[in-house]
């Protein structure tokens, strides 16, 4: 059976080839100035590619890792339990950025909006999904300050900090930081579950 963190660090590998392999067929694209989703933006060359390996196919590994940490909980609660749920809904929202990309050429068009919509939902359910885990998840004071410091940097990085020529950087920011709690949480998720089979033990 695979591991989270195995399942978690593949949707990261996954993320950072695409990041690396932006440029190919764009040379012009940058990640310091360009949003992420506009380099896989409907018309985009190698855009069916580029969405499927930095947003869908990690958004359905983290999907994927989301159960089974929720399944690790155990009897951890109902805040803990409901707060694993919007972190695999931030994962859901993640692949569907991919799945609906931007119009390039359009910010007003549907497409636009829902990839758009896609993104906020992405951010609006992580935030208090890893609130409710710090408090719930009973997985010690690491963990929660984890998610306390994931909960404050995604929306900072991702809706405040985007301003001016470091837009894009910002952003690969805030994703970073998201890849990064997932890490965490499945690490600590393995490690509770390492000490519950000791004890049954």
């Amino acid at each position: 059976m695979t591991s989270p963190f195995k399942l978690s660090a593949a949707a990261l590998a996954l993320f950072a080839g695409a990041l690396l392999a932006a440029r190919i067929g764009l040379p012009e694209y940058a990640h310091r100035l360009h949003p992420l989703g506009l380099r896989g933006a409907i018309g985009m060359p190698w855009a069916f590619a580029f969405n499927l390996f930095a947003f869908v196919l990690p958004g359905v590994l983290l999907l994927w890792a989301g159960q089974r940490l929720r399944d690790a909980l155990g009897d951890a609660g109902w805040l803990a339990r409901i707060g694993s749920v919007l972190v695999q809904v931030s994962a859901l929202a993640f692949a569907a950025q991919g799945v609906l990309p931007p119009d390039a050429g359009d910010s007003d068009a549907t497409a636009s909006r829902l990839h758009a919509l896609a993104w906020m939902l992405w951010w609006i359910a992580f935030v208090p999904g890893v609130l409710l885990l710090a408090v719930g998840a009973r997985r010690g004071i690491g963990f929660s300050l984890a998610c306390l410091l994931a909960g404050l940097l995604v929306p900072l990085l991702a809706v405040f900090a985007p301003v001016g020529s470091w837009v894009g950087l910002a952003q690969r920011l805030a994703f970073a930081t998201w890849f990064g709690w997932w890490l965490v949480a499945s690490r600590a998720s393995a490690s509770a579950q390492g000490s519950s089979t000791t004890a049954r033990r």
